[in-house]
């Protein structure tokens, strides 16, 4: 007997996949990195050895990364999505921002509070 909820039995029947390599996605190997450090990398890396940063979702890293790049609040300087938009340049910057503050070089902590700042949002920041 069929299932009377349409989509109900192709549903089940999908095996999980996992997803696709940020590189086969965006070609561009400067975005693919840019991407893959935002939302894996760092995103896991605050959820295991590095819980004392202040932000630990991807879109945080993501909106501290392009907020520094643009000396600013990043859509006020691109058009959105960001990583379409981001000259040559700004996606080198991005990377290497990622990898700075992954070695500990650059402090995650004062990026976050510049952007709050420069959002209006930081609380109990002189």
């Amino acid at each position: 007997m069929a299932d009377a909820r349409p989509g109900l039995a192709l549903r089940h029947a999908k095996t999980r996949h996992t997803m696709p390599d940020q590189l086969t996605l965006f070609p561009d190997p400067m975005i693919a990195a840019y991407l893959r450090l935002t939302r894996e990398e760092m995103p896991k890396l605050a959820a295991t050895s590095r819980k004392d940063w202040p932000v630990s979702a991807d879109h945080c890293f993501q909106r501290i990364v392009l907020d520094t790049i643009c000396s600013g609040i990043w859509y006020n300087h691109l058009k959105r999505p960001a990583y379409r938009h981001m000259t040559p340049a700004q996606v080198s910057r991005a990377v290497a921002l990622c990898h700075a503050i992954i070695r500990d070089e650059a402090d995650l902590d004062a990026l976050n509070t510049q952007s709050l700042r420069w959002r209006g949002k930081a609380r109990g920041v002189e």
